[in-house]
């Protein structure tokens, strides 16, 4: 196969072909690191990458291979990491310089796993700083661009892997997602992202922001490829007190056959002001699609939706201040030289260390968990959690799936929100109750705006429902050409 063969070749197909010797494990990830010196200068989806060390990972499956051994099943698959995940190579940074020269000792739970099913890591992929923002321009390494339009967005805070996978500089990647991380920049890339029922995959190594809503996920080209990942990381961790105790399922298995008298919820909250004309068109469309196929379209409510942004915004930075504590150029971190006390220390360490999005959320939080008002914030955004997960619980009395807009719109330019975090904070707006309530969401490219950037539609369903979902987004997958479509990136 030619090299542009093999990048646009889907992960599970990769392992299958490299499992039978008809491509190379070497072959396959020189194909990539080939794409990633092509493009990464004008996309700058990655951090870091790991050029020699993944060609000699890809020597050691082909010399196995060659022995005659039986290996995992994403051997010799090139897979790219989010940069807070971590890792004994290299540096896992979260795009902040408070990390910026972290070496860790471990790797990440999801790290080993993907290890033990043989996947080849090409690199570490740009975020915002600590996963908080909704673009990744909050990185301090710079901003990652869309693919589909380099003067655009990629989305975030997981941009640098749709990214990757978006333009193939890898066949699939690892993101996080704590209020939409995943799925938003899934949706504007143009790609699946899979944001897991809390618990179902260990955050051990994970470098949390906030610990109650954080969950790591598959970012991949298509649906099938999404379940393959989801195998390889997914079950109990030891290391995890959160971690869900019973060994999940085969995500793979009946992938192709469609689930049987499905009902679909839309709900109507998710469907009114802000949303673009286009993007509701695209989802209405795609729900048109599973009526003709057999689903039963009902109506759902989920009336505390107008509450789940506000509700996120006091608990997910509450956490990140407790969290981000830590850091503090004694404990860990960045260390200011510019010093005379310990009060010096700690307060130019955290304000060179951190950037100003990471200081805004930590200030909210430290404010929301203050004395005097803690009841008045984060007691009450917690009774707010509460709400919206009963909304979710009636809504799946009555559906087994809920299909809105994954985004109110396709992407924006660089730049155009940064001096709004209001409006930056709303591109979130039909993710982050999702986290809030713990179930798994998934976002699936759905369709185009007039300029030819990618809609997602986002699945929810009920606690761990993604065997579900992942059928029903397969079927819809399987009979459109969305995620065969690939861009072509331009120098800027």
């Amino acid at each position: 196969m030619s090299d542009a063969s093999l990048t646009e070749t889907s992960a599970y197909e990769l392992a299958q072909r490299i499992a039978k010797r008809e491509i190379t494990a070497t072959e396959t990830t020189r194909a990539f690191l080939d794409q990633i010196a092509a493009h990464d200068d004008t996309l700058h989806a990655f951090n870091e990458t790991y050029s020699g060390a993944a060609l000699a990972q890809a020597a050691a499956i082909d010399t196995a291979l060659d022995r005659g051994e039986k290996l995992g099943t994403l051997a010799g698959v090139p897979i790219a990491l989010k940069d807070n995940l971590c890792t004994v190579e290299g540096r896992t940074t979260c795009s902040s310089k408070m990390l910026q020269n972290f070496y860790s000792p471990y790797d990440a739970t999801v790290v080993k796993r993907l290890k033990a099913a043989g996947a080849v890591f090409v690199g570490k992929t740009n975020l915002d700083e600590f996963a908080m923002g909704s673009s990744t321009e909050n990185s301090a390494f710079g901003p990652t661009r869309n693919p589909w339009n380099t003067r655009c967005v990629p989305g975030g805070s997981s941009g640098g892997s749709a990214a990757a996978v978006a333009g193939r500089l890898c066949a699939a990647a690892l993101g996080s997602d704590t209020g939409g991380s995943i799925r938003q920049p899934a949706a504007l890339c143009g790609i699946v992202g899979l944001k897991p029922t809390y618990g179902l995959v260990s955050r051990y190594g994970l470098v949390a922001f906030a610990s109650s809503l954080d969950q790591i996920g598959p970012m991949t080209r298509d649906v099938r490829d999404a379940a393959l990942i989801l195998n390889a990381i997914a079950g109990p961790d030891i290391k995890d007190s959160t971690s869900w105790p019973q060994t999940p399922p085969d995500y793979l298995m009946d992938i192709d056959k469609p689930p049987e008298k499905i009902r679909i919820g839309l709900p109507k909250e998710f469907f009114g002001d802000g949303l673009s004309p286009e993007v509701a068109t695209a989802v209405h469309t795609a729900v048109d699609f599973f009526r003709r196929n057999g689903a039963e379209i009902v109506p759902v409510s989920l009336p505390h939706t107008r509450y789940g942004i506000a509700a996120y915004y006091v608990i997910a930075p509450a956490e990140a201040s407790s969290n981000l504590a830590r850091y503090d150029g004694v404990h860990y971190g960045h260390r200011t030289t510019q010093a005379s006390d310990l009060f010096e220390l700690y307060a130019a360490s955290r304000a060179e260390g951190f950037g100003p999005e990471v200081q805004r959320r930590v200030m909210l939080g430290t404010y929301a968990l203050s004395s005097g008002y803690y009841d008045a914030y984060y007691l009450r955004a917690q009774r707010v959690r509460q709400l919206i997960k009963d909304d979710f619980d009636r809504a799946f009395e009555l559906c087994d799936v809920i299909i809105s807009p994954t985004t109110p719109d396709a992407a924006f330019e660089l730049g155009a929100k940064s001096n709004d975090p209001l409006a930056m904070y709303l591109c979130d707006v039909f993710t982050v109750t999702c986290n809030i309530a713990g179930i798994p969401g998934m976002s699936v490219p759905c369709g185009f705006s007039s300029s030819g950037l990618p809609i997602g539609m986002q699945m929810l369903g009920p606690v761990f429902s993604e065997s579900t979902m992942l059928r029903l987004a397969r079927l819809y997958e399987l009979a459109h050409d969305w995620q065969k479509r690939r861009p072509m990136i331009a120098s800027v």
